[in-house]
């Protein structure tokens, strides 16, 4: 089943009442010259386990344990936005699959030569979901870059992801004057760092789902992420991003603050159909066939990451 992605972003109650989430506006509540009968119209409610991402994007938002604790037994990621509405904290449970103990020594004991392995794939699938973005958008000259992705080796030791990212970024917004991908950047680095974290959200529930950890990555070994895993397995699902960004700006510019519009855009990321297996399948879904054959390579079962590709 496809899970909801909720973003609140005005001052709000949350709670939990009989398995759903009860949704309180304190505008509505603390206004005396509403009658009643409004105010219990303006509750509203969501089943726990219909939902999958929660974004709290307004420091006026009050969260019950008892919600918390629900979102978190039912493997939703919470993310919290700061005061430039952009997400800094994400929120999994530490259980997510019946096997996790297994689940954790396999990863834990996993080869370096593996490890190069499905870092090499997941970068050659990256390079080619990268190109057929520029084939498909900017009519850019592509057979460098699938020339690369056949020449990655084990682990990348040319660094071909880098060239390759080089020479995208160029092409990518020729409209905006020496753009540069840069966290701190200008317009549309906003953008793209929204869908950015909603993706990794995603794909951070997916390992959870999967008994995987999502500190331990592959390829990523930052000592202050939490989240090398999911930086490592979202790589080849950024240029669905990317093609997000472009089809808004080309519509309605670049803005240089996010609004409601430009989130809700933004937040259909786990909805998105995408290809995976030969198959059609909504992001979140697909997430979870990735970090599941990423767990049996970790067992020995298998070689091969199942990635998506544009």
């Amino acid at each position: 089943m496809i899970k909801r992605t909720l973003c609140f972003s005005n001052p709000a109650y949350l709670s939990l009442k009989n398995d759903q989430l009860v949704i309180r506006l304190p505008q509505v509540e603390k206004n005396h010259d509403l009658p009643d009968s409004f105010k219990s119209d303006a509750v509203k409610t969501v089943p726990i386990e219909d939902i999958g991402v929660v974004v709290l994007d307004n420091k006026q938002i009050t969260v019950t344990q008892g919600l918390m604790e629900a979102l978190l037994d039912n493997n939703c990621a919470v993310i919290t936005c700061d005061s430039s509405h952009l997400p800094v904290g994400l929120l999994l449970p530490l259980s997510g699959n019946t096997v996790q103990n297994e689940r954790f020594r396999s990863q834990l004991d996993s080869s370096l030569p593996l490890k190069k392995q499905l870092w090499q794939q997941t970068v050659q699938t990256k390079i080619r979901n990268q190109a057929a973005v520029l084939r498909k958008y900017r009519g850019a000259e592509v057979g460098n870059m699938l020339k690369w992705a056949k020449e990655v080796r084990s682990g990348d030791p040319d660094n071909l992801e880098a060239r390759a990212a080089s020479y995208y970024w160029k092409q990518m917004f020729p409209d905006v004057e020496n753009f540069v991908r840069d966290r701190e950047g200008p317009s549309p680095n906003n953008l793209l760092n929204y869908g950015y974290a909603i993706l990794r959200a995603v794909i951070a529930r997916s390992l959870v789902a999967s008994g995987l950890l999502p500190t331990l990555g592959i390829h990523h070994h930052n000592r202050y992420n939490a989240y090398c895993l999911a930086d490592d397995i979202m790589e080849p699902y950024r240029p669905y991003v990317d093609e997000i960004v472009i089809n808004y700006t080309g519509q309605n510019g670049y803005p240089d603050e996010l609004t409601t519009e430009e989130k809700k855009v933004l937040l259909g990321i786990p909805v998105l159909d995408i290809v995976i297996n030969g198959k059609r399948s909504p992001l979140m879904i697909a997430s979870t066939t990735t970090t599941a054959s990423l767990a049996r390579c970790f067992n020995g079962e298998s070689r091969k990451i199942v990635y998506p590709e544009i």
